[in-house]
């Protein structure tokens, strides 16, 4: 069996001796990483209408109400009040607004649904009633519940979940009101022989209102129920994330400050004489470069496949926008932290982004932690953009301008990070080689080979 080298047999290389805590350390934080795992990803899927919270519903009351008995009746009014008690407020947050707001919001994101109560919803409660004692047609009054698969389609299976267990409390309790008023009507005169409801018409009043669920805005074909935007996002995030990596060692290697090994070959040329700076400006601009050239390989590819994108222009440049974003920050990481920056980029990028990305599932919808993440995580603020970009006609009000702006802060903060970080060390003469203090020049010998 082969064996190790000897120490005499490595050039510069010493004696065997590496602390317990070198053992320690990889052990420790793995586990570390596992903690932070699975809190963010079983926590993200555990329970999502458990862990409801601030969940936008936009509630529409039409009704102009009817006189019944003399008296002035809005059904609607009393509907829209008992939903606004009965629902949770601290899940759900019911915007009571008008039929144009609610469309916006709806436009625009803001919303995952919305209930619409009809303009002549009490005065078809009333005709129901009258046509219980009274032959003839009749149509039951219908409350329309719009999702917003554009938003989020899981997000629109919950509003019709909800919707389906609120409207069919609301059927109950008008049922039995409407149930009483018709038998108080049908109360016989004294002498007079009584009068009962058919079963029929027991039925019909029993649950009196018709709930229609109905998309806003159904999705295209082509866009995987609404989570191509998540994937797109997540291609550019990972080419951002790394390309810093691949582009941190392969210079590296080409200015000789990081060995390569090919199998079995190992290959570790002179270093060159070159600021930490200088090496940082140089990687940024590979990733500058690079950025374009694949925000316009997904473009192509998802034409090919016949992906529906109704703005390619704007989703090419904000895509070169976010890779670059990433892959500047990544590597002005990579720089600050050195090795440690790997599993710095991998935890903001990764393990924090994809759980507060609401790609899959919204924020509202996730435990509070991970809806404070997606205030400022990268992945969810490229989602936004994307997501407008592919599904609300690039509306700055759906999700584009905080992208936007939040991709060129979050640049910004890259720049002035990996700026500060290589000024001082190279200031303090804290040069890459352990061995030197300064750098050497191309072409002389390693000390280590």
């Amino acid at each position: 069996m082969p064996k190790d080298p000897a120490p005499s047999e490595v050039s510069g290389a010493s004696k065997p001796g590496v602390p317990l805590r070198g053992w320690i350390a990889p052990i420790f934080v793995i586990t570390l990483l596992a903690a932070l795992l699975g809190t963010m990803y079983l926590g993200y899927t555990s329970d999502p209408e458990k862990n409801l919270h601030d969940f936008p519903i936009a509630l529409v009351n039409q009704d102009d109400g009817d006189i019944l008995d003399g008296k002035p009746v809005n059904i609607g009014d009393q509907i829209t009040d008992a939903l606004t008690e009965q629902i949770p407020a601290d899940k759900i947050d019911l915007h009571v607004i008008g039929i144009s707001e609610a469309q916006r919001e709806l436009a625009d994101g803001k919303v995952y649904g919305e209930i619409v109560i009809p303009s002549d919803f009490t005065k078809r409660l009333s005709i129901l009633a009258a046509a219980s004692v009274v032959p003839g047609d009749v149509e039951r009054p219908v409350i329309t519940v719009h999702t917003n698969p554009r938003a989020s389609t899981y997000a629109a299976s919950i509003v019709q979940r909800i919707s389906d267990r609120a409207m069919a409390q609301v059927n109950t309790t008008v049922g039995t009101q409407l149930t009483a008023q018709v038998k108080t009507k049908l109360a016989p005169a004294p002498g007079a022989a009584p009068t009962e409801l058919s079963g029929a018409a027991r039925l019909q009043l029993a649950k009196p209102i018709d709930v229609v669920v109905s998309p806003f805005r159904p999705l295209p074909e082509g866009t995987g129920q609404g989570l191509s935007a998540f994937f797109y996002t997540l291609i550019l995030l990972f080419v951002g994330f790394s390309g810093a990596m691949i582009i941190h060692a392969m210079v590296d290697n080409v200015l000789g400050y990081v060995p390569a090994e090919y199998g079995p070959w190992y290959r570790h040329i002179a270093p060159v004489a070159i600021s930490r700076w200088r090496t940082l400006l140089v990687k940024w601009a590979m990733a500058a470069v690079t950025a374009p050239i694949a925000s316009g390989v997904f473009l192509a590819i998802a034409k090919i496949l016949d992906m529906p994108i109704e703005h390619p222009l704007p989703l090419f440049l904000y895509g070169a926008l976010a890779i670059t974003a990433v892959a500047v920050t990544g590597l002005s990481v990579l720089a600050a932290f050195g090795t440690a920056g790997l599993l710095i980029n991998m935890i903001v990028f990764v393990v924090l982004g994809l759980p507060s990305s609401s790609g899959s599932i919204p924020i509202e919808a996730t435990p509070r932690y991970i809806g404070f993440l997606a205030n400022f995580e990268p992945m969810h603020q490229i989602y936004l953009a994307v997501r407008s970009l592919l599904f609300f006609d690039g509306h700055l009000a759906a999700g584009l301008g905080t992208g936007l702006w939040m991709t060129v802060l979050g640049l910004t903060l890259g720049i002035l990070l990996g700026a500060i970080a290589t000024h001082t060390y190279d200031l303090r003469g804290l040069y890459r080689l352990g061995v030197s203090h300064k750098p050497v020049e191309a072409g002389d010998d390693l000390l280590v080979q």
